[in-house]
């Protein structure tokens, strides 16, 4: 699936529903069997904003519904046009842009935004005083990176429109951290 699918054009949190088509995506292919007793799970306990988690949750299925994590879609960084990765399989992730495997798949959102921007519903979202960030990785394992220096901090500053770029550089970077960390 293409990125617009999953972010807007501002690319701050992910879409639990196509953007293209409103059908689940992502996240929000568990929202019907395995978290409809637990929504809220969508939404970060550790967020530094108030949490919208009820209104969006009762947008699921009318209309835009975004959740509180960035959600790996493949290797991709275009709002439209023809990926070459249409979708990722957990048995079968291939390699990110950098070349390496693909190993986190969720992570907490860090987005810093103009605020010139919040009149188009750009904001600031962050989570844990941006001092961390957790990621979910490919074998289940949940990870706390150190975030202090800003290295999973996606900054669009007044100019949203790398957004998706500059998200999938903080998961190639957990990839890279990962990597590292189970290497000989």
């Amino acid at each position: 699936m293409m990125g617009g699918n999953f972010y807007t054009v501002k690319g701050d949190v992910t879409s639990l529903i196509s953007l293209m088509n409103g059908a689940p995506v992502g996240l929000g292919l568990l929202l019907q069997n395995y978290l409809a007793e637990q929504p809220k799970v969508l939404f970060c306990p550790g967020a530094d904003q108030p949490s919208d988690a009820e209104v969006q949750l009762v947008r699921v299925g009318l209309k835009q519904a975004q959740g509180d994590y960035y959600y790996r879609h493949a290797s991709v960084a275009l709002l439209s046009g023809t990926p070459e990765t249409f979708h990722i399989q957990l048995s079968r992730l291939g390699k990110n842009r950098n070349g390496r495997s693909i190993t986190a798949l969720v992570m907490d959102v860090q987005f810093l935004a103009h605020p010139s921007l919040a009149s188009f519903q750009v904001v600031t979202r962050t989570s844990h005083d941006r001092k961390i960030s957790n990621i979910l990785f490919a074998d289940g394992q949940v990870g706390s990176q150190d975030n202090a220096d800003g290295r999973f901090t996606v900054d669009i500053g007044a100019y949203p429109y790398d957004a998706l770029d500059k998200i999938l550089k903080v998961f190639e970077l957990a990839d890279e951290r990962r990597y590292a960390a189970f290497s000989p």
